[in-house]
């Protein structure tokens, strides 16, 4: 599989000495926003623009010399960006927060003042889009995500620059994706996602997946609670069977679970002789400094991410020994 000259620098500047991608990720917007107002008993809006920068900053500044790069958006993000340590690459959100929730099939839509160009121009590494995606929901509604992807991608290829591509799976009939009967479904939905957004057309470089499984219906694992949707091995055989889709290198994001969760996660996957590259990992890091921040303020947030938080980022560190990579992913010398 090719890959230009322009892109393979970037790439190398997002990975670590053994080639594995090994980042942090703190683009979160509007949900950080109402997480630290209801930590701090307030209304959203009172969590202003600095805040939002100052928490970002604080994060970024003490994980990134133990990440290889950091996920930032250009909203609350460009300060951030240049506190974090000279071995960390950068990624930056193109997409606006959330979906557009006025039609069916959760749109995605484009931050109207950032471009890829200006994302380069803000020495990013890569651009990065959170899209909303099941091979369930109606065809006309997944014809408009292939299209905005095939936009994006002939975009970044026109600035080689890589695409980080991260779909979140949901119930287009609007079950409980946390639930039982959507963990069911959730290695055909992830598995789908992989097969589809590998294909040349898209030009995406890297596919950010969420684990195929939910461990709290695997049996047996350390968040099981009791109603099993697959024994360990049926979910071993669901992390290989989605990553046979995948004809580009994939990473794991964490999906807003705990720590101790996320590292489980990741040891299953080198259990099942899984080649993920790496991982954008965000709030398995740092979401209980939310709460932290909300109380104490900055000073008290960034002593709890330089005890715990950089704990979660290293216990994340150790799970990547089991990676590949992307190198050898994509048949290229790194």
């Amino acid at each position: 599989m090719s890959l230009s000259a322009g892109k393979l620098k970037h790439l190398k500047a997002l990975s670590n000495k053994d080639g594995v991608i090994g980042a942090a990720a703190m683009d979160q917007r509007e949900s950080l926003r109402k997480a630290i107002a209801t930590a701090r008993g307030v209304d959203a809006k009172s969590i202003t623009w600095d805040m939002m920068s100052e928490f970002k900053t604080a994060v970024t500044r003490v994980l990134t010399p133990h990440a290889s790069a950091i996920l930032l958006d250009p909203e609350y993000g460009l300060e951030a960006a240049r506190a974090r340590s000279s071995n960390a690459g950068l990624l930056l959100a193109y997409e606006e927060s959330g979906y557009d929730n006025t039609k069916p099939g959760r749109l995605p839509d484009l931050l109207p003042h950032v471009s890829v160009k200006r994302i380069v121009d803000w020495g990013a590494n890569s651009v990065k889009i959170l899209l909303y995606y099941s091979p369930f929901d109606d065809k006309d509604v997944n014809d408009i995500k292939h299209a905005f992807i095939e936009r994006i991608g002939a975009e970044c290829e026109f600035y080689q620059i890589p695409f980080f591509l991260e779909f979140v799976g949901y119930d287009p009939k609007a079950g409980n994706e946390k639930g039982l009967e959507f963990a069911k479904i959730k290695p055909q939905v992830v598995g789908g996602a992989m097969e589809e957004f590998s294909k040349e057309h898209y030009h995406v470089d890297v596919l950010k997946v969420e684990i195929p499984v939910n461990l709290e219906f695997v049996e047996g694992s350390g968040v099981y609670k009791g109603q099993k949707a697959y024994t360990r091995a049926e979910a071993l055989d669901h992390y290989r069977h989605a990553a046979s889709r995948a004809k580009k290198p994939f990473i794991y994001l964490s999906a807003g679970v705990g720590n101790a969760q996320f590292v489980e996660s990741l040891n299953m996957a080198a259990e099942a002789g899984v080649q993920f590259a790496g991982v954008l990992c965000g709030r398995a890091t740092w979401k209980d400094g939310m709460g932290v921040y909300a109380k104490g303020g900055a000073k008290a947030l960034e002593e709890w991410l330089l005890d715990q938080g950089v704990k979660n980022i290293e216990a994340v560190n150790a799970a990547l020994k089991g990676a590949t990579p992307w190198a050898k992913t994509l048949g290229v010398g790194a």
